[in-house]
């Protein structure tokens, strides 16, 4: 395994609670749009084993082409050791990225995307995005939908919904109003979901879109393939 040592070259404060810091980008260090990594603080690995507690599973936000790895986390004033000691860091710090890999990347199949996440999850999305606009070959359409209770939206310079480039982006702040709207884009029976957020969320997000008939195979998770079983059980209603 390789460890790849980095520092932060900027910290934006996109909300009062949610941060994103941008690392240097090691040479020979490349991910793709949906790319998450383990991102751990220093000292990590200063004894025989990992000190998992200084160990995170964070997704990448940006883009080789931003020539920065961007994490994008929600740091509330109640928070863990972990949480705690990366709100202290600055411009300089020193930090470890490893076993950085995709599960959702952005698939191009001639069917309409529909990205359903919660508060920060949406960091995962905003590469997805920006890859679409790029190029959007084989994709017929993007609509974002987002809920966050905070009502302090995200990334709002790249989800602005672009009719000429066939993407929308919603943000709502309640549940109800969330989970009608995905009701509503589950009438697209071919439509691709992603989805992203706290296990609660993906489970109720999977059986509605089950209860509305979309299969498994149209869901895409943010989970490695020997956990993804757990969400999309055969078992799960139709």
């Amino acid at each position: 395994m390789q460890i790849y040592w980095t520092k932060i070259n900027k910290i934006i404060e996109e909300t009062p609670e949610v941060k994103t810091y941008l690392l240097d980008c090691p040479e020979d260090f490349t991910w793709e749009e949906g790319a998450h990594t383990h991102l751990a603080l220093e000292g990590f690995n200063a004894e025989d084993k990992p000190n998992r507690s200084l160990i995170r599973h964070m997704s990448i936000s940006t883009l080789p082409y931003e020539n920065s790895i961007g994490i994008t986390t929600r740091i509330r004033e109640q928070c863990s050791e972990y949480k705690a000691i990366l709100r202290n860091l600055e411009v300089g710090s020193e930090l470890a990225i490893f076993k950085t890999h995709s599960n959702v990347p952005l698939k191009r199949e001639d069917k309409n995307v529909y990205l359903l996440s919660s508060g920060v999850g949406l960091a995962t999305f905003r590469p997805l995005v920006l890859d679409y606009f790029e190029r959007a070959d084989n994709v017929h359409k993007i609509h974002s939908l987002n809920i966050d209770s905070s009502k302090d939206f995200l990334f709002k310079n790249v989800f602005e919904s672009a009719p000429d480039k066939k993407f929308t982006s919603q943000f709502v702040d309640n549940r109800k109003d969330y989970y009608e709207e995905v009701r509503n884009l589950a009438t697209d029976k071919e439509g691709l979901f992603y989805i992203v957020g706290s296990d609660e969320f993906l489970v109720q997000n999977i059986e509605l879109l089950r209860e509305q008939g979309i299969n498994l195979d149209q869901i895409m998770l943010d989970k490695h393939e020997q956990t993804l079983s757990k969400f999309l059980s055969m078992d799960a209603p139709v």
